[in-house]
């Protein structure tokens, strides 16, 4: 069975099941699945009653705690009409027997998603004002009111890193598909160079990055914040190092980042000024252990790669590209390396 057959939704019985479930729903026409995002397919709904994104756990086996849709749903409403902009939460349906999975429906956003993180298409002016926008709503992420918004439950608060890398490895050692002795040097270095647990939790995004943000079709105002399908309660200079690792990527197509670039020129902050904005805005003095979390974020993102990677070998990738991610693993697993060096 192809991966199209695989990711095909069964629109007869979907538009049935969604006209009972969500008042005013009606003639769904269509569904268009979208070509980014490496994890859980992501689909257009075109109906009589408008535009809706449906989003569902891949079909396969898949690993343990993975693609919880469900989760994703109730972190999207909790978020509803906070400082941080997402969609609507319309529906959640843990029935698998309509489409073969849990999915959940949101509102569609319409406006720019960015790719390239060089931001060829704007100007320099343009470019500042949207990392600054990016800024911001990290920031207000990780000052939500956790408890005021019932997701006290939402993670297991403090020993955040100690639990991810034992968590990453173990997903990293069950989809390896070689040897990799830059990961395995990680894998190692991380739990013996653990940073003293400081308290901090916050809820954390998990995949913070340019293109999971949809932006204003004419303004630099971020509109909704996609993909929370690795959001939990967690330590929030992860998300903080996870996004400036796409300032020290390479810039190439397969995962586009801003390394090499003249940063300066094109009025994109540094990394320096980028970390002193997030400060000043959460009101702390600075960010020690920073090469810690940098590392982490490499070790933690290559072995994200190394999953889908894995999953597109048994051909239940989302994302149609997703063969060609086995090229990012070991240059992660290098910048990992080399942030423990330093």
């Amino acid at each position: 069975m192809n991966q199209q057959s695989i990711h095909r939704l069964p629109i007869e019985r979907l538009g049935t099941y969604l006209a009972a479930h969500i008042d005013g729903f009606s003639g769904l026409r269509g569904a268009e699945k979208f070509s980014g995002g490496l994890s859980n397919p992501t689909y257009l709904l075109r109906a009589d009653s408008g535009q809706y994104v449906l989003r569902r756990k891949p079909p396969g086996d898949l690993l343990k705690s993975a693609h919880a849709v469900d989760r994703e749903f109730r972190v999207i409403r909790a978020l509803s009409g906070s400082n941080v902009p997402v969609a609507e939460a319309i529906h959640l349906c843990t029935d698998e027997g309509v489409i073969g999975s849990m999915f959940y429906i949101m509102s569609y956003v319409r406006g720019r998603i960015f790719w390239d993180p060089a931001l060829p298409e704007l100007d320099r002016k343009s470019r500042g004002a949207l990392f600054d926008e990016m800024n911001r709503v990290l920031a207000a992420l990780h000052d939500f009111d956790l408890v005021a918004a019932g997701l006290g439950d939402y993670g297991r608060p403090g020993d955040y890193f100690a639990r991810q890398v034992s968590r990453w490895s173990r997903q990293y050692a069950s989809s390896a598909t070689e040897t990799i002795k830059d990961m395995d040097q990680l894998i190692r270095w991380l739990p013996e160079n653990l940073p003293p647990d400081d308290g901090l939790v916050s809820l954390i995004h998990g995949d913070y990055r340019l293109d999971n943000l949809v932006f204003h079709p004419q303004r630099t105002k971020a509109l909704a914040l996609l993909d929370w399908e690795l959001s939990t309660l967690g330590h929030p200079f992860a998300d903080l190092a996870y996004q400036c690792m796409q300032l020290r990527l390479g810039h190439d197509e397969v995962m586009p980042g801003l390394g090499g670039l003249d940063r300066s020129h094109l009025g994109i902050p540094s990394e320096e000024a980028y970390v002193a904005r997030y400060c000043e805005r959460r009101g702390i003095g600075g960010i020690p252990h920073w090469s810690f979390y940098l590392a982490f974020g490499f070790f933690r993102f290559a072995a994200i790669m190394q999953g889908v990677y894995r999953r597109s070998l048994e051909g239940s990738a989302s994302n149609s590209r997703a063969s060609e991610y086995r090229s990012l693993i070991r240059p992660l697993a290098s910048l990992g390396v080399a942030q423990i060096v330093r």
